[in-house]
């Protein structure tokens, strides 16, 4: 018999090959009662649909996020609801259509009307599995009630892999390696990489000093930003706040900056560049991720609490102005003795982003 380890190893495994193959432009079968056949708009080419009508023996449909889908229907932004499904005429069947609808930021088509469908069964876990693949959370579907799939080498993964995958990866989360990584403003301080089982996600630790000798020693959970902390984008703090932390926990004898693998609060830097391109017709952060089909915050602080575990840290003060993540802690079973404030100032770019950080978000700025 399989150990719960190696079952849970399994399942990650592939979910992982199944967002890949996504990535790659190739369809992929969600398994259950009845089996949907998906395709991502952004990725797929031609071939690919070509292939998908021949399995599923019919036109896909186009399954998108909600807010997404009342864009190019024109209808008010819902609430972050379950999955759209939409039509495609006669006029505007083509692959390049499908990849269009899916992206805010490309050219829109024109010359045919929309038309909302009811979603098929597993709808929600399609966009799921998008999203676990870093892409625009858009899918070709359409039902399989045949045995079209049978001999087509595609991979077949269960809805409930997808739907339990949060709590999966953070179950086979584990330590891979430390080393001394002297820093120019914490010279005693190492870097800790963690790897979730069937997964290449990593996320890492940076150690200052020794702070599992302190009762409560100050934590950050900072979200990989690529812009921000490598190249000093403006646009956002996340670089002072990074260095400011390290700099900060030095002073303060020791501490722990989680550098979780989720950028742009979870949506991958791809993204996360689009959503740039629609701040920049006037929409805040916010709205701009979820007309991407993304929620305001897709981040899982529940790995940050396991590492934390992990390294045998149970009582932390956290530093953030973030209140979820105060929340979050909490409920992940670190006990949070106090909050340190981590604030830094507009620098004439970054000030909408701050504003609508503390406005919509609820950061405590003042």
């Amino acid at each position: 018999m399989p150990s719960d380890a190696n079952s849970n190893r399994a399942r990650l495994r592939q979910v992982h090959r199944a967002a890949a193959e996504l990535r790659r432009g190739v369809p992929v079968v969600l398994g259950g009662e009845t089996p949907l056949l998906v395709l991502a708009a952004e990725t797929a080419g031609a071939d690919a649909l070509a292939e998908f009508e021949a399995i599923a023996g019919a036109r896909p449909i186009l399954i998108l996020a909600p807010a997404r889908a009342a864009a190019i229907l024109r209808s008010p932004m819902p609430a972050d609801t379950g999955a759209v499904a939409v039509a495609l005429p006669d006029a505007l069947y083509r692959i390049e259509v499908y990849g269009a609808l899916a992206d805010p930021t490309a050219k829109q088509p024109t010359g045919g009307v929309l038309q909302a469908v009811a979603a098929p069964a597993f709808a929600d876990a399609g966009i799921a599995l998008a999203k676990i693949g870093r892409l625009l959370p858009a899918l070709l579907a359409a039902p399989i009630t045949g045995d079209g799939a049978a001999g087509a080498g595609l991979i077949e993964v269960p809805v409930a892999d997808i739907v339990g995958y949060a709590e999966s990866e953070v179950v086979g989360l584990r330590q891979i390696v430390s080393a001394d990584v002297p820093l120019s403003g914490a010279p005693d301080s190492r870097v800790v990489a963690f790897r979730s089982d069937g997964s290449s996600i990593e996320h890492l630790a940076i150690v200052v000093g020794r702070p599992e000798t302190h009762d409560a020693p100050l934590v950050r959970i900072h979200s990989e930003c690529f812009t921000g902390d490598l190249l000093g984008s403006m646009r956002c703090d996340c670089g002072e706040q990074l260095r400011g932390a390290i700099r900060r926990m030095a002073d303060d004898g020791a501490g722990i900056l989680l550098y979780l693998a989720q950028e742009g609060r979870g949506i991958g830097l791809v993204n996360k560049l689009r959503a740039y391109g629609l701040q920049d017709r006037g929409l805040d952060t916010m709205d701009a991720n979820r007309v991407l089909g993304w929620g305001a915050d897709e981040r899982n602080f529940l790995i940050g609490a396991t590492m934390l575990r992990l390294m045998g840290i149970k009582r932390v003060r956290l530093l953030t102005n973030n209140p979820d993540k105060l929340e979050a802690m909490t409920a992940c079973g670190i006990e949070v003795a106090g909050r340190e404030p981590h604030l830094f100032a507009p620098n004439g770019v970054n000030d909408e982003y701050l504003a609508t950080k503390a406005a919509r978000f609820g950061h405590m700025l003042d």
